[in-house]
């Protein structure tokens, strides 16, 4: 095949992608315009009432402490779980793995107000924490609708190193469907495991470790 034939198909090719979208577009335009003044104040109350929803739903999270990533105490944990829909909780003590975990949570807090992202300090809450079987630091226990689904032990599912972004962590909680991701949650683009500063949850991450 020459350079021409080949040119000739690509040609064809975006003629054909630009023809699909210019259909697209006179269908949207042609319904539009089979709208009467009628169907366009139904389409703009029915907007105005989404909008209104959602402002209410924005004012009620922020004023249960969504937006932020804030400390707890053990005591109240439950009546943080049970008054938002859905909470991240990171296990965390002073060291540098947990450290690393809360540079990423404090940035996914501000960008997913329809999730609380909270800490709790392990080994100042030996009843919660023996109580969720949390060993491994960091933790985050995933809670919807009042019940721990789901868990994010260590860096494992995470690369197994703390070079990990913050999307990959993004992407691991929206798996789980603890926060809305509007982009793919399949976890395609995390990184094959590492070497650099990896965490091994048996040695390195564990209550009694020292700093």
């Amino acid at each position: 095949m020459d350079d021409s034939q080949i040119k000739e198909i690509l040609e064809n090719q975006v003629l054909t992608v630009v023809q699909a979208v210019e259909d697209k577009l006179d269908e949207e335009i042609a319904a539009l315009d089979r709208l009467d003044l009628d169907d366009i104040e139904v389409l703009r109350e029915r907007r105005l009432q989404q909008m209104k929803k959602m402002a209410e739903k924005r004012s009620r999270w922020m004023s249960l402490g969504h937006g932020e990533h804030t400390e707890i105490s053990e005591k109240d944990f439950f009546a943080a779980a049970k008054a938002s829909e859905r909470l991240v909780c990171h296990f965390y003590r002073e060291n540098w793995p947990c450290k690393v975990m809360d540079k990423h949570l404090n940035t996914l807090a501000k960008q997913h107000i329809e999730t609380r992202f909270i800490k709790v300090h392990a080994e100042k809450s030996p009843f919660l924490t023996e109580k969720l079987r949390v060993v491994v630091l960091p933790t985050l226990a995933l809670v919807k609708n009042a019940k721990v689904d789901d868990y994010v032990v260590g860096f494992d599912e995470l690369g197994g190193t703390d070079e990990f972004s913050t999307e990959e962590l993004e992407e691991r909680l929206a798996k789980a469907k603890v926060i809305y991701y509007e982009g793919e949650a399949s976890g395609s683009h995390i990184r094959p495991h590492a070497s650099k500063r990896s965490v091994r949850q048996s040695e390195n991450c564990s209550f009694s470790d020292s700093d």
